[in-house]
């Protein structure tokens, strides 16, 4: 069986228990704060900080993150430049920068990428952990400036104190002290660790299908539009630049899957707390998540 149907099988009934713990009850609404709040202070940072600690950074290896981070800094460059340049609404700006940056890469690309290809978990994790540094800043840099009007720079010397307290940001930073220094984490440390980071891919799916239970969507057809950065145009030019810098098969594979991930569902967090097209985002985070079943295995096949 193909290893991208595989991988989408488990995820789908980590989804359907999820949604079906709402609808007999089971779980509540409100209770899938607790799931994201543990994956997000607990599992993921473990993931990312025994991952990274793990990872010698050789050129190849530098590389392959810039495979995943570039793409995303040049599509916000472009959509700036179209800002500039043709005078498009400040609010489309936002939504199409918002709509490309964050995208579920350790909630749903993890877990996809160990269904997928088993032995490439910790690829997956790097990859996930160096786009996400530049994700959350930009995301919560631009919802900043969104919701204030202030210029980039107040903008970004205030979320530069947010983020220094984030606990994804702080995992990453201690990793790539142990990464760097060659100290190894101390096996009593590292077995927990390894056993929380291992938790994520099951509870981050699980997840997903309790928050797509009984929410509210709206503009559909605008949120399906926005979708198609993510589902097409993210993961086509990480393809193409992949290409230039003469990746892998492998590598070249896990950035673009990575980048063609569904839309993060913190963002429904986000939104709600800077009043930002919130409508929108819950309709772009369950259409690209549903459509993920069919396209995965498009982007799957075609990178095959």
């Amino acid at each position: 069986m193909n290893p991208a149907i595989n991988a989408i099988i488990p995820l789908l009934i980590l989804i359907s228990l999820g949604f079906l713990s709402r609808r007999f009850g089971i779980l509540k609404a409100g209770d899938e704060r607790v799931l994201s709040a543990y994956v997000y202070y607990f599992a993921l940072p473990s993931l990312f900080l025994v991952a990274i600690s793990e990872v010698k950074f050789t050129e190849e290896m530098v590389l392959f993150i810039l495979s995943g981070v570039l793409p995303i800094i040049i599509l916000v460059g472009l959509y700036a430049t179209i800002y500039a340049i043709f005078g498009i609404k400040r609010e489309t700006f936002f939504l199409l920068s918002l709509s490309t940056i964050f995208g579920s890469l350790a909630f749903f690309g993890i877990p996809f990428i160990i269904f997928a290809l088993p032995e490439s978990e910790t690829m997956a994790s790097l990859q996930a952990a160096m786009v996400s540094i530049v994700a959350v800043s930009m995301s919560i840099t631009l919802l900043e400036i969104y919701s204030t009007n202030e210029n980039l720079a107040r903008g970004f010397s205030r979320v530069a104190k947010k983020l220094s307290k984030n606990p994804l940001i702080i995992s990453i930073l201690i990793g790539l002290f142990f990464s760097f220094s060659g100290i190894k984490i101390p096996s009593l440390i590292l077995s927990p660790l390894h056993m929380l980071g291992r938790s994520t891919s099951v509870v981050a799916i699980f997840m997903l299908g309790v928050f797509l239970y009984g929410r509210k969507y709206g503009n559909i057809k605008l949120a399906f539009a926005l979708s198609m950065l993510r589902i097409f145009l993210l993961p086509f030019i990480t393809f193409l630049l992949a290409t230039l810098l003469r990746l892998p098969k492998n590598e070249t594979m896990i950035a673009v899957l990575m980048n063609a991930m569904p839309m993060a569902i913190s963002m429904i967090v986000l939104s709600h707390r800077y009043k930002f097209y919130e409508d929108v985002i819950a309709s772009i985070i369950m259409i690209s998540s549903l459509a993920a079943i069919a396209y995965l295995n498009i982007w799957f096949f075609v990178l095959s």
